[in-house]
């Protein structure tokens, strides 16, 4: 291709709506263009990385036995209704009527679908194993997209399920689904980790998320999911899923006696820690979410963190965010109180339910809130003072330094960006949607379901976060859109231009994907797009080729040499 001719317009600045660097490079270097919020064209540049991707899944799924199919992107809101997803889903689906005023919706996952396809075609256990997957678009309307293709609400995605007649061929199935995935990220250029995960709005019992690590501190902002690991383990999992052995800590508050005291101006932990001359850790404190419309009441030792999707998961919840003032002082006036948020407490509250974290059971003589302003419970005990909820779990936020709950070492933390997911579905969807075989002793049983998704946009973009520095993107060489450009200096000099297009041509038939850059352009804005654009090696045609040379610079690290045209050539098809 010719640049020229190429549809692509690069920009000298970073988009002011960008705020990671994957989002900043594919836009000023012409691969993509907004729309809408969180929904994007993908230019030539950028189809041609995603049909790489694209292409290294197809292999590799189909390497594993499974079977691709296309399944409709809108989709009936019976089947939605069959696995009672319609209406606990959430806002992120989107919902639609036809003509007919029929509910639809924009498919956001195909769960429903593939679960009703293995219904109508599977009648046998003999028909069993089988996996079969799609490429294809996906909706979920987030309500905050950012980070450009990681968190957009249009994407493109695998996803495969597998129907196995038993546990333990579902094992089988999700084991050689881990060894594709680790063989699509290799070959994509990303290092991935699997961490333990949360199955979320998907459902199942276990599932793990391939992280791509960032590892770099300029980067941080990249990473979705704080991720906890040990270095001498192998236990990982993703923030929301993460437990820990609590590091050792104060939690007896040592007062003398129980009293109510006046604790004025002290809103938060540290102004109530600093003023009372305690350790946070001998604090309980309550905070007040709303849990698909309901109020919960969380209690956690002061030094901890709610973690908001185990609090969610513990009443099997969709949605949650923190309650609003005006929603306290509701439950405030129903319960007869007044106080005003930092002074809320567990005691005489009505219309809410009540959880604490595991870290409360070991407090003595703590310091709660008593639903009075200014004021708090010094020296409470459970069942003396304060009775200690029924219902008690883990619904902390694990911390770096935490313990791990493997080998007793340290966890440490780093980000990491989420490319794909796998799930043991198990009979979630199957025993919903009435979905059974004939095992070998003619009995009806239902389907043994896994799900296995990989985002190819957000692998692209992955691969711009881990490949990249301050002149532009760092393709790996197999996702590139193009392995080489060729790059003259001058394109009014007859003599560099004709080597340069005789070097292209000769790349073409032997079937290099080339760039020739034959704009009328400074060369410096040719050199500075080449780099911007991220083409793994660039031949540039300059003074040199009076000695019949050629510059040859590999991106990955900037190095150039000196080589004469036929030696840049065979080194080039020698790469591809």
């Amino acid at each position: 291709m010719r640049m020229s001719q190429l549809f692509v317009q690069t920009l000298r600045e970073f988009p002011s709506d960008a705020e990671v660097i994957s989002h900043k490079l594919l836009v000023r270097a012409g691969y993509i263009r907004k729309l809408a919020n969180g929904i994007y064209n993908y230019l030539p540049l950028m189809w041609r990385v995603i049909k790489k991707v694209e292409n290294i899944v197809r292999e590799e799924m189909d390497r594993a036995g499974a079977q691709e199919l296309l399944m409709p992107f809108v989709q009936p809101s019976e089947l939605w209704q069959e696995s009672g997803r319609w209406e606990v889903y959430g806002k992120e689906l989107m919902r639609l009527k036809d003509r007919h005023s029929r509910e639809m919706c924009l498919g956001p996952t195909h769960e429903e679908v593939i679960t009703s396809i293995a219904r109508e075609g599977i009648r046998s256990y003999k028909q069993l194993p089988v996996n079969l997957y799609q490429i294809q678009s996906k909706f979920r309307d987030e309500i905050r997209p950012r980070f450009g293709l990681l968190r957009g609400r249009e994407f493109i995605m695998k996803d495969a399920y597998s129907f196995d007649a038993s546990q333990e061929g579902l094992e089988k199935s999700y084991k050689i689904m881990w060894e594709a995935y680790t063989r699509i990220f290799e070959r994509c250029g990303l290092e991935t980790k699997a961490v333990q995960s949360d199955s979320g709005a998907i459902g199942g019992s276990i599932s793990h998320e391939f992280m791509v690590l960032v590892n770099d501190k300029a980067e941080n902002n990249a990473g979705e999911n704080d991720v906890f690991y040990c270095s001498k383990c192998d236990y990982s999992a993703n923030s929301n899923h993460a437990v820990s052995v609590l590091n050792s800590a104060e939690t007896n508050g040592k007062f003398e006696k129980a009293q109510i005291i006046d604790t004025p101006d002290t809103g938060s932990i540290d102004e109530l820690a600093k003023f009372l001359k305690v350790p946070s850790s001998v604090i309980c404190k309550s905070l007040v979410y709303v849990i698909d419309g309901k109020y919960v009441v969380a209690l956690i030792r002061g030094d901890r963190t709610i973690e908001e999707t185990k609090l969610m998961n513990a009443f099997a919840g969709n949605e949650i965010r923190i309650a609003r003032n005006d929603e306290i002082e509701e439950i405030m006036s129903a319960s007869g109180f007044s106080a005003i948020p930092g002074f809320i407490g567990p005691k005489g509250l009505k219309n809410v339910e009540i959880i604490a974290d595991e870290t409360v059971r070991e407090l003595k003589n703590f310091v709660i809130g008593i639903n009075q302003t200014d004021k708090h419970l010094i020296g409470a005990n459970w069942g003396i003072d304060v009775e200690l909820p029924k219902k008690i779990t883990d619904i902390r936020l694990v911390q770096e330094g935490d313990k791990c709950p493997c080998c007793n070492s340290d966890l440490k933390v780093t980000k990491g960006i989420e490319v794909g997911n796998i799930f043991q579905l198990g009979t979630k969807y199957s025993k919903a949607m009435n979905a059974t075989f004939t095992d070998k002793d003619g009995q009806e049983r239902p389907f043994i379901m896994g799900c296995y998704g990989i985002g190819i946009t957000r692998t692209a973009a992955a691969a711009v976060e881990r490949h990249h520095d301050e002149y532009g993107i760092i393709w790996p060489v197999s996702i590139a859109p193009y392995l080489v450009t060729v790059v003259p200096v001058s394109d009014i000099d007859e003599e560099q231009m004709n080597v340069a297009t005789s070097i292209y041509n000769k790349l073409l038939e032997k079937g290099i994907e080339v760039l020739l850059d034959d704009r009328s352009e400074r060369a410096g804005v040719k050199l500075k797009d080449a780099d911007l654009i991220g083409i793994p090696y660039r031949i540039t045609v300059g003074k040199l080729i009076k000695d019949n040379l050629v510059e040859f610079k590999i991106r990955a690290n900037n190095e150039t040499q000196t080589l004469t045209i036929d030696e840049a050539i065979e080194k080039i098809c020698n790469i591809s």
